[in-house]
């Protein structure tokens, strides 16, 4: 492994006998090879179109910037929204013109330029102790910051990319001086400073050090497969905020075409397959998001957490108040 995190090695899926293998595709992902490499395997079946993937934690958007014209990159694979904005923002990408695309991504999971679109979306719900906390289902994110939870909040970082959506979204919602007012309640309703990650405040909830926190909705799924944190997520309540007003957050994974894609044309072509049902229906399940794809269920296990109505307020409205959701947190010292 390299400083960048990049992998050292590029993995290749084969490619089906019954073609030649003169096409290809590149992937530049931050997602798993888990979640990525059943659907490529797919792909290729049907297109034999040879993919290949390099996986990275970290320093996607150094190593396109670095490769330049030069770069082999077709496709990029985003676990977030942030990363989908930095790779736009840093012109490394281009439009993909692909009617598909537009056919089964919503307007709001989509760039307006067409440069970034979802694949799945994840809510930003609420884990709620099952025992110590009353009228879940009308919770909302502003009443993080009543009295009523006075030291019974916990929380990751402020700054980590899921929590600067939120607040981000909160800003376009509510505005500016509101949210800072929001963000100086929250902090003082905190059971402890801002740390570990999603699961770590549920298991924080199971042992009573808090009451309620945040996470996104596929590590409920993933603590309910894992032996050992079966009873964090058996202490919790999987709670969609906000169903009595304007619906609850949601965050993407994405894709977007690298700006000197040199398959653009089959770019094209896996970027329409990541979207079709087939590709949705995997790829949702994997990780146990929520397809973009409105004409894909998700998987039996999601849908046992029932139906929620999603914040429909598009991300590239939300994009434009991420500096300032950094610069409030900075401004009432949330993390210290």
């Amino acid at each position: 492994m390299k400083k960048s995190g990049l992998t050292a090695v590029v993995l290749s899926i084969l490619v089906s006998p019954v073609y030649a293998a003169d096409k290809e595709v590149n992937i530049y992902s931050y997602r798993q090879p888990f979640l990525i490499e059943p659907i490529t395997e797919e792909f290729t079946k049907e297109t034999g179109i040879k993919v290949n993937i390099l996986y990275s934690k970290k320093g996607i958007a150094e190593k396109l910037s670095r490769e330049g014209k030069y770069s082999p990159a077709d496709v990029v694979l985003t676990s977030d929204f942030n990363r989908l904005l930095e790779i736009t923002k840093k012109g490394l990408t281009q439009a993909n013109q692909d009617v598909v695309l537009t056919e089964t991504i919503p307007t709001q999971y989509r760039d307006d330029n067409r440069h970034w679109f979802a694949l799945t979306t994840r809510a930003r719900a609420m884990y709620v102790s099952r025992d110590r906390v009353s009228d879940q289902q009308s919770l909302t994110y502003e009443q993080l910051g009543s009295p009523d939870f006075k030291g019974r909040v916990c929380i990751r970082s402020g700054k980590h990319p899921y929590n600067i959506s939120l607040i981000a979204s909160m800003v376009a919602h509510h505005g500016e001086a509101e949210t800072k007012a929001w963000l100086t309640k929250l902090k003082g309703n905190l059971a402890r400073k801002p740390q570990g990650n999603d699961r770590g405040q549920v298991k924080a909830i199971q042992e009573g050090v808090c009451d309620i926190s945040l996470g996104n909705s596929y590590y409920f799924g993933k603590m309910l497969n894992n032996e050992e944190q079966k009873p964090w997520a058996a202490a919790v309540n999987l709670v969609f905020p906000n169903q009595i007003d304007r619906g609850t957050h949601v965050n993407i994974s994405g894709m977007a075409m690298a700006m000197h894609a040199p398959n653009r044309a089959e770019a094209e072509q896996l970027m329409a397959y990541l979207s079709s049902d087939k590709a949705q229906v995997l790829y949702a399940q994997m990780n146990m998001e929520y397809p973009v794809n409105p004409a894909v269920e998700p998987s039996e296990m999601v849908k046992s957490w029932g139906e929620f109505e999603a914040d429909a307020l598009p991300l590239t409205e939300t994009a434009k108040h991420r500096q300032t959701a950094y610069r409030l947190l900075d401004e009432v010292k949330f993390d210290l």
